[in-house]
């Protein structure tokens, strides 16, 4: 692994998965921004509006959801790619044939992607599956799913990141084969896990199903991505990765304090702590002389958190290209965030600890997550029993609200319980919330 490098040339790869021998008529947008706009134009990509970043919905609509938070990454993801992408520019021959001035196109659009695999009701949805799967009535599937070759640990250790993998690039029925047909680069940035669930870190994270294991490996080939150990599927993170990684961090640490303030889980003193305690010296001066031309306190808090992302985002961008032969070695084990200067890390530390203290706690916050974990839970149950027994007249009934593009009738218990999961991650958490009260009699159609 050490003495392998990966290429710029090779990593920044136009070519769409699965369409690589078709001619397509030329086009004025180059297939990376291309990525962009048919995500952006996705009814996944949609759905994102009505599922929980933190806060619950829709009550407190004013607050980021998934959509807002997507796309609020992705205007971060192509600040760091421009920065990276000039300086990368400066530092090779103008002459060798790479896509550097694309790297913020393919971030961008990266981070669109980054989580429109999570289920609805935020992270308690995937803690639903785990439980349901390691705990629960689901458990009863695993020796079936093993002695049919099923991996078992793709549900122990459920992963938004592995489903938005599988989202992108699965051929749901009826749909194209290689789902979006985006670039090799663009599918490599979402991975931020690049390895199966066997090999799942303390804290469950994987990249990738089984049934999109090989895909995966194509990217690899393709891209030149190295194994990190030649004995165990497991491979180096692709470069560009940490940039969306990074516009991530910033994005929610930053706004869930902002969206905390708003919904007075913070004062503005405790928020203007926290923020101004980024800068020192004369910028820190000047921030706050700036800060007081005004007198609204959303409009001051608003100005401080643009002035925290482009710092953090200049700072990033000096971190990646610091240790820009580390990503290539694919040695780099932090993320961008985790490098930064000493009082900037000092202020982002404290903000998570607020956060978790204040924020991630919280009674509403709190609510959220235990309503979140039933309903996914009882429809989880409800829909594989209906799989395990379709020919019982409630199943039949049941299964008939499923949309055609899932497979309810796969022949494997491991594909029962991924059609159950791919219906159930797709939906928001408003119809997921619907459909319980529906099937559960709690609300009945008007007669």
């Amino acid at each position: 692994m050490k003495d392998i490098m990966m290429e710029w040339s090779q990593l920044l790869s136009g070519k769409r998965l699965g369409v690589e021998n078709y001619h397509e008529r030329k086009h004025e947008r180059t297939n990376f921004q291309r990525d962009y706009d048919r995500l952006i134009f996705s009814s996944p990509f949609r759905r994102l509006q009505n599922k929980t970043q933190v806060f619950p919905l829709p009550g407190s609509i004013f607050v980021h959801n998934r959509l807002t938070h997507s796309l609020e990454v992705s205007c971060v993801g192509r600040s760091l790619g421009k920065n990276v992408a000039a300086r990368l520019m400066q530092k090779y021959d103008k002459e060798e044939n790479t896509n550097f001035s694309e790297i913020d196109s393919i971030v961008s659009a990266a981070c669109l992607a980054h989580d429109m695999g999570n289920p609805p009701f935020g992270h308690s949805g995937e803690r639903a599956i785990s439980a349901y799967f390691a705990d629960g009535k689901g458990k009863q599937f695993e020796e079936e799913v093993r002695n049919q070759d099923g991996r078992w640990e793709d549900f122990l250790h459920f992963e938004g990141n592995a489903n938005a993998m599988r989202l992108l690039t699965h051929q749901f029925t009826g749909r194209r084969q290689v789902g979006f047909a985006l670039t090799y680069s663009t599918l490599a940035s979402v991975v931020k896990y690049p390895f199966a669930s066997t090999h799942a870190n303390s804290k469950g994270k994987f990249g990738f199903f089984q049934t999109e294991e090989k895909t995966y490996l194509r990217i690899a080939d393709e891209l030149g991505i190295p194994k990190m150990d030649a004995d165990k599927d497991v491979y180096a993170r692709y470069p560009l990765v940490y940039l969306v990684e990074a516009a991530d961090d910033i994005c929610y640490q930053i706004m869930d304090i902002e969206d905390a303030h708003k919904l007075r889980l913070l004062t503005k003193d405790e928020v203007f702590d926290l923020f101004l305690g980024f800068f020192g010296g004369k910028r820190l001066e000047s921030i706050k002389d700036t800060m007081m031309m005004v007198n609204d306190t959303n409009e001051q808090i608003a100005y401080l958190r643009s002035c925290i992302i482009g710092l953090l985002v200049d700072e990033c961008t000096q971190e990646f290209l610091d240790n820009e032969h580390c990503f290539l070695e694919g040695t780099y084990d932090k993320s961008l965030i985790e490098g930064i200067s000493e009082l900037a890390g000092k202020a982002y530390k404290l903000c998570s600890e607020v956060a978790y203290e204040k924020i991630y706690v919280s009674r509403d916050v709190v609510d959220i997550d235990l309503a979140g974990y039933h309903i996914f839970g009882y429809l989880l149950e409800t829909m594989m029993d209906a799989m395990m027994n379709p020919g019982h007249s409630y199943s039949r009934l049941l299964l008939s609200r499923v949309p055609e593009q899932y497979d309810v009738y796969a022949p494997t218990t491991y594909g029962k319980i991924q059609c159950a999961l791919d219906y159930i991650s797709g939906m928001t958490d408003v119809y997921a919330l619907d459909l319980y009260r529906k099937i559960t009699g709690q609300s009945l159609p008007a007669v």
